[in-house]
């Protein structure tokens, strides 16, 4: 889908839904901007994957890229509703399943049943009472569910378990939710050969997760110290990056650990020789009720490419922000037009959307001189320089005491 062009005749960065994208399993995904050759890319993947990734040398050097037709990261979920294109929509639809099924889109069970429901719809048709039973979607359960929603038991118990054993909550949650699928008006032939309306049914669903459309990043953060010895280590996490925001996914337990709009955090990047590269987010929080700025270490070869992603994102979000204002034209008081209905985020107590600050090993720091010492919960100027501009909801940070007890 393609929009009006830039100065230099080609479509922006936002005004295409798709773009080709080259990638390998479990190494690095890249998408490519419209000057990008694929022959020339390919031919390089190896020295990429070396630079930008931990994989072991004897996998870097058996690895093939693959050339891919994906979701646009900077086209603007907004467009995504104006979009008629049957063909379109399907392939929206299919990569957003994909990553709802693969767990990249962490969502709570209530979302995973009205998501499998709406690909129940899509590959089986109406629901009729009676056909299919829940039992019947036990079957093929993992291609309506996330992988760690239709776990079973292997063994002898588990197969004499099953035998005649009622429908597990995964599948009857679908089933229930499979049954409250709405139909579109018109006729019953009508409304079985459209699946567009279901199509966009589910992407409407999507878009409620915060992460939806993001591209996504491999890093480690430190696990906070615990135990007499205070042991740590590191946890693998996702680092989701999108024109809204930031969010730090929590790879194992398939929940979100850190979310920040951009107006919310300030970062930068250090790539020292010799030692790990680190992405840097610094953010407001609290220890104990008292204000604090709090920092977060994300271990990554890509951290250079996720800083560069976040500051091209802000830049996108402030040109955009002109033009938007410009389409809206001049509204007297009077006259004007009441703001858009929004819809309602998640706040479910305990959903998989919701930071989980409290997970997170983070410094509580003041600057002196150039070093970062942990202190007792007070906060000085921002570490970093790079931030969105400040406005309204911006990014700021609590003034020094006249004296800090460090600890």
């Amino acid at each position: 889908m393609d929009g009006p062009e830039d100065s230099t005749g080609q479509p922006g960065p936002a005004d295409r839904s798709h773009r080709s994208s080259v990638s390998s399993v479990g190494a690095r995904e890249v998408q490519l901007k419209p000057k990008h050759q694929p022959y020339k890319l390919g031919r390089q993947w190896q020295e990429l994957l070396l630079r930008f990734t931990d994989a072991p040398d004897d996998d870097v050097a058996m690895d093939e890229p693959s050339l891919q037709f994906r979701r646009n990261v900077f086209f603007p979920k907004r467009r995504e509703l104006q979009i008629h294109d049957k063909e379109v929509l399907r392939l929206l639809y299919e990569e957003a399943k994909g990553n709802v099924l693969a767990s990249r889109y962490p969502c709570d069970v209530e979302d995973c049943e009205a998501l499998g429901a709406l690909v129940c719809r899509v590959q089986l048709g109406p629901y009729q009472p009676g056909q299919p039973t829940a039992c019947a979607l036990r079957e093929k359960l993992d291609s309506f569910l996330p992988a760690h929603l239709c776990k079973r038991g292997h063994g002898l118990f588990a197969a004499l378990r099953g035998r005649g054993a009622k429908a597990g909550t995964g599948e009857q949650g679908l089933l229930n939710a499979y049954r409250r699928v709405q139909e579109a008006a018109g006729s019953d032939g009508e409304r079985e050969a459209s699946l567009s309306p279901h199509y966009r049914a589910y992407l409407l669903k999507c878009h409620e997760l915060p992460f939806y459309g993001c591209a996504f990043f491999h890093g480690e953060i430190d696990k906070p110290a615990q135990g007499f010895l205070h042991r740590g280590g590191r946890k693998p996490v996702s680092v989701a990056i999108s024109l809204d925001g930031v969010h730090v996914i929590d790879c194992r337990e398939k929940h979100v650990l850190l979310g920040l709009r951009f107006q919310e955090l300030s970062w930068d990047h250090t790539s020292p020789e010799e030692e790990e590269s680190v992405l840097w987010l610094e953010f407001d929080g609290d220890n104990e009720g008292t204000p604090v700025n709090k920092l977060l270490k994300i271990y990554s070869k890509q951290a250079e490419l996720m800083s560069s992603l976040i500051e091209y994102c802000i830049e996108l979000s402030q040109a955009a922000e002109p033009a938007a204002s410009q389409e809206a034209g001049p509204t007297s008081a009077s006259g004007s037009s009441p703001p858009p209905h929004q819809r309602p985020q998640l706040r479910r107590q305990g959903s998989v959307v919701c930071s989980r600050i409290q997970h997170l090993s983070t410094i509580d720091y003041v600057e002196e001189g150039e070093t970062i010492k942990r202190v007792k919960p007070k906060r000085t100027t921002s570490f970093f320089s790079r931030q969105l501009s400040l406005g309204q909801g911006s990014y700021t940070v609590v003034q020094p005491a006249d004296s800090l007890e460090q600890g």
